[in-house]
């Protein structure tokens, strides 16, 4: 009879099991068929300057294109290492489509190695400049480019919603922030990660601690679990999977638009389970161009803006060249 091994977990990745008042669920039917949009933007603005991540349940997504999009992105990761090759991101420079081998990401480099692989893609398009261009799509599995591609469409519906709901609860018109996303940078992202054994530190875990570099993150993970988000006292706490649910937390261009009110929070994974793992994370920020600065319900006499102006682009831009070797002239 063979013995599973024992994992010996460094004392710096332990977490404490949330529970739902810690990350709650929120029931966003309210806001997807209009009936009450600003009851659930109060409960999303809560979370946001409390909390940072939240579960949304109801969000109109068919579960059956979730269903196929794990699927889909189970097959494409158990290809052979030579046929996910030909798709490195490498090839695609500053468009960064494609394919992230093991290692290929650090978030936080001076820290972890990112035990994880990705695939990125967003809207196809042919003129090249940073996070634009042609995705990087595989021949196999079948049916890939055409499910993701409606996946990626399910998740901007949602994501307006949702983003309009942040607008409402900053007391500001609904459509302040879509006003800044005629042509937003979009990352929709399928996660890998291999369980880990053994001796498991924080020099190597599934994805390093990091906030989001953007404006919003739509998450769905599979039934694993893994991630673990750090609250306001500095604890780590785990969020595990519920299901129907994504999860929902706000970047880093939200911390800014809300003079610190809102806080981008910060997260990592670590896949203990002895299972493989798999996510399917969806980021929008706002235009390349789009300037980022304190909204006028969020700053006064007594409390100015602490952030100088900058535009979407380049802060995230400068965000991937850190992770990316091949961005560094």
């Amino acid at each position: 009879m063979s013995i599973a091994p024992t994992n010996q977990i460094d004392s710096r990745l332990a977490s404490k099991s949330t529970t739902f008042s810690e990350i709650p669920i929120i029931d966003v039917t309210a806001l997807i068929d209009g009936s009450d949009p600003m009851k659930v933007a109060d409960e999303i603005g809560y979370v946001c300057e409390n909390i940072g991540f939240l579960y949304i349940k109801n969000h109109g997504v068919d579960p059956q294109l979730i269903k196929d999009a794990y699927a889909l992105a189970e097959e494409f990761f158990k290809l052979p290492i030579e046929q996910k090759q030909q798709l490195n991101i490498i090839n695609s420079g500053q468009t960064l489509r494609g394919y992230i081998p093991m290692y290929g990401e650090n978030v936080d480099p001076e820290n972890t190695r990112d035990f994880k692989e990705c695939f990125d893609f967003g809207l196809n398009e042919t003129t090249v400049s940073p996070f634009f261009g042609p995705n990087q799509m595989p021949e196999s599995p079948a049916n890939f480019k055409k499910i993701f591609e409606q996946y990626h469409d399910a998740m901007m519906t949602l994501s307006r919603k949702l983003i309009s709901a942040i607008a409402l609860s900053l007391a500001l018109p609904a459509d302040y922030f879509e006003k800044l996303q005629q042509k937003p940078i979009t990352i929709q992202r399928l996660l890998h990660y291999p369980p880990q054994e053994g001796n498991i530190s924080l020099e190597e875990i599934g994805i390093g601690a990091h906030t989001d570099y953007g404006f919003l993150t739509i998450l769905s993970q599979d039934s694993v679990g893994g991630l673990q988000v750090q609250n306001r006292d500095g604890e780590w706490i785990s969020a595990p999977p519920v299901e129907d649910t994504f999860i929902v937390n706000i970047g880093d261009l939200v911390q800014t638009f809300t003079n610190d009110r809102y806080i981008s929070t910060t997260h990592r994974v670590i896949n203990t389970s002895g299972k493989e793992r798999y996510s399917v994370p969806f980021f929008i920020d706002l235009d390349f161009d789009a300037k980022v600065s304190v909204v006028p319900t969020c700053q006064n006499d007594d409390n100015p803006a602490k952030y100088p102006t900058y535009t979407c682009g380049q802060h995230k831009y400068k965000r991937f060249v850190d992770s990316y070797a091949h961005l560094v002239s």
